[in-house]
Formats: C-alpha cells, structure tokens, sequence
C-alpha cells in the first residue's frame, strides 16, 4: 500500500494536483478496500481522479491482456480519461474506442494491447462481438457517469456487455444525480455508497436577466457585452437553436464555438480544444456539455432556453461554480416566459448593453504530426521558439494527439509562426501547420 500511495502522488504531481479533495480521499479508500462502489458527486469536484488512482494501483504489471474496463456515455468523455491516463504517466496503456472513427483505427491501436479500455457502450459492445480483444483478464468495471447512459439508450448494450464480464471483481459507478436506479444487469450488491451531493458549493450565483423580445437575441448579446470577454456556455435545448444563436452572433462578430450532438467528431473535438486554449470565449452548446467534458473553470453559463427539469437546471449550472470556485447562472426569459417552478432567483440583473469587441487574443494552430510520429509537447514548443519566433509567454496550450497536435499561439503573430514553421521537421516528419 505504501508503494501505491507514493505511485499515487507522482501521479498526482503529474497532474498538477498538490492535495485530494475530501471526496477523493474518501473515494480513494472505499474503492481499494470495497466490491462495489457508488460515488455520487457534483460535476467538475473531480470523479475521474477519484475512480482512476485505485483503479489504476490494482492493475497487475505482469498481465499483457485489457483489465481495466471503463464504459462511459460520450465520445469526448472517454478521449477526456484516456489523456488524464496519459498524462498521469502510470505505466499501463490505454486506448479510447468510440463510435464516429473507423472501426479499424480501434483495430490498429488494440492490435498492442491495452491494460484499459475505455469506450462507449455501443462501440464497446461491437467490439466485444468481434473479439477483438479478450475479456477474461478484466476483473475491475467502471461505469463513469452510469444514469447518463442509460437515459440516452445504452441500456441494452450495457447489459450485453456486463454479461459477457464474466470475472469481475470490482465495480465503481459515478454519477451526479441523486436517486441514481441501478438495473439488475449490473450486478451491483452490498455497494458503498459515497454521496457528496448535498455539500454542493454555495458560491454560485443565479441571476435573470428579463428579454422584451421572444427571441432573446439581442438580450442575450447585451448580456454579453456586459459579461465581457470571460469564458462561459450558453446553452440551448435544440441543435438548431444553437444554429440560430450562432448565425446571430456571427452577425455582431462575437467569437464562439458550437457543440451538440449532430455534429462530427471533429468539429465537436475542434470546438473542445478551442475552448480548452482561449481561441474561443464563449461556446453555445446542448445539454451534452453540461456533464463529463474536460473544460475551463467557468465564470458563467447562460440559459438561452429554459431547461426542462430541474436535473438538468443543476448540471448545467454545475459547469460554473466548481471546486469552490464562484460563477454565475443567467436565466435568460421573455418577459411573458413562464419560469419553472425549480428555477427560484429573485436577482434581476439591469443591462447596460455597451457593444464591445469580444474576441480572444489566441488562435489555433493545426500540425500534422503526433505521438506516433515520436512527437513530443517539448518538441513543438522548441520548433516554435527556435523558428516561429515566440516568446515563452506567448506559447499557449498544447494538445498532443495520436496523429496530429493543437497549440494555441498569439493572434497578432499566428501568421508570421505558420509562414515560418510551416512544412518544416519535427523528428523526422515534415509537418504542415496551419490556423484553424
């Protein structure tokens, strides 16, 4: 045990994190010492921390096949715990298959087996049918964010794949919702249960802001003028809602990024890592951002559309506000709106609406080579010293992919660096650079 705690804080020190919270320190010792475990949290108080170290110390160094199974209900979900893997340098590999890429891209990562798998359930199922990968070795399930699962209609693959997992000896479900209804497919018995709901932080604020119009989109931009160029989400209930808010902000030149379902992979993996690197303030975005995606700590979230239910109130007000943080909550309603009745504020906030310029100072650069080229962050932060010209403080986030690789550089010399680093080598491969 005293080898995994030190094991466990140079992971954490990897991770840049200095100290657990109490909810992982208990989460921690429940699932080392515990069959099954049910860990109930807010969003972004860091579950996935909370499940991976245990997990990850009770892997077996000496097995070559997959042992650690992590089913998850989005693919940006499962690329975001397939980093935090990487980047906590454990030891053990691991690979995300999802659903929207080529079957046989999973085919040619899996062909090296993993120690963890991490997946959606229905490319998990698929994968399983074709056997692509044995199961007798996996004897630790993680169901990370298990309700939203099963409310967007994973049921039947879930329980497909859980009866083929026929030696497991350890389960861990996370959730953020109360009242969490466990089917008997998953074989869930004598569970800790580790609640941290009720200690929701305090320090969000909820505020309305009241639009004479029924379209709210001059409301909302004045709103934003007000805001000012901070990091937040304005959500909407429908794709094509995003749509109509988007065309208008264009119109008034106010930088955002777009994320819903119907989207492509890419785009909706583009749209993450913009946000994630400053290029984009501001993102308009379904109810599929208000869980499980590895995102900036928030100032505010708008609710362009009024949620449905109340669940859906929480999480999306949970983007803001987190690890103690403060944040605030609009509520966005025309004047002849009706208000749900779990929607309860009595601060009414009175727009100023001075048109400003809301536009990031960074960019995006794209380059074509990644860690299977043996491209490494510090290799790209030296090319782009040496030859693009920058300066230490004006080398933004690096996001290295399997193929390819994002950084964030200033706006006023994005073309200067891609007009001198373009088409030059990294390693050994010539690599083409260019904004996106």
């Amino acid at each position: 045990m005293a080898n995994n705690r030190k094991a466990q804080q140079d992971q954490l020190a990897k991770l840049q994190i200095s100290k657990l919270n109490d909810m992982q320190e208990e989460a921690l010792l429940a699932i080392s010492n515990t069959e099954n475990t049910v860990l109930l949290s807010p969003t972004g108080t860091g579950k996935t921390v909370a499940f991976l170290l245990p997990t990850i110390a009770n892997l077996d160094t000496s097995c070559s096949e997959v042992q650690l199974l992590i089913l998850v209900p989005s693919r940006e979900l499962a690329i975001q715990i397939e980093q935090v893997i990487r980047e906590m340098g454990s030891g053990f590999k691991a690979n995300a298959v999802y659903g929207g890429r080529p079957f046989s891209k999973d085919k040619i990562e899996l062909a090296h087996t993993p120690a963890i798998v991490i997946g959606t359930p229905g490319r998990v199922a698929d994968h399983l049918r074709r056997e692509t990968f044995s199961v007798k070795n996996i004897k630790t399930l993680v169901l990370d964010e298990f309700d939203k699962s099963l409310e967007i209609g994973f049921e039947d693959e879930m329980s497909e794949i859980i009866e083929s997992l026929t030696h497991i000896e350890k389960r861990v479900l996370t959730s953020a919702t109360q009242g969490l209804k466990v089917p008997d497919f998953v074989g869930l018995h004598h569970e800790l249960v580790i609640d941290y709901l009720d200690t929701k932080t305090s320090n969000i604020h909820i505020k309305k802001v009241v639009s004479p119009e029924k379209d709210k989109l001059n409301t909302l931009v004045n709103l934003l003028y007000d805001i000012g160029n901070k990091p937040g989400i304005i959500f909407c209930n429908y794709k094509d809602t995003i749509q109509y808010v988007s065309d208008y902000l264009n119109t008034q030149n106010i930088s955002h990024g777009c994320f819903y379902g119907g989207l492509e992979q890419i785009d909706r993996e583009r749209a993450l890592i913009k946000f994630r690197n400053g290029t984009h303030q501001i993102i308009i975005a379904t109810d599929l951002a208000a869980r499980g995606l590895d995102i900036p700590e928030l100032n505010y979230i708008i609710h362009y559309q009024l949620p449905i239910k109340a669940e859906e109130f929480i999480h999306r007000n949970g983007r803001t506000a987190r690890m103690h943080a403060e944040g605030t909550a609009y509520v966005l309603q025309w004047e002849d709106e009706y208000l749900p009745e779990f929607i309860d504020t009595n601060q009414v906030v009175k727009l100023q609406g001075n048109p400003k310029k809301l536009e990031s100072n960074w960019v995006t650069l794209f380059i074509s080579g990644g860690r299977k080229d043996k491209i490494s962050k510090g290799d790209i932060a030296g090319l782009l010293f040496k030859q693009g010209h920058l300066e230490k403080h004006e080398l933004g986030i690096i996001e290295l992919k399997q193929d390819c690789a994002f950084v964030a550089v200033p706006r006023k010399k994005a073309n200067t660096v891609v007009e001198n680093t373009n088409n030059l080598r990294l390693k050994k491969k010539k690599v083409r650079i260019h904004m996106i």
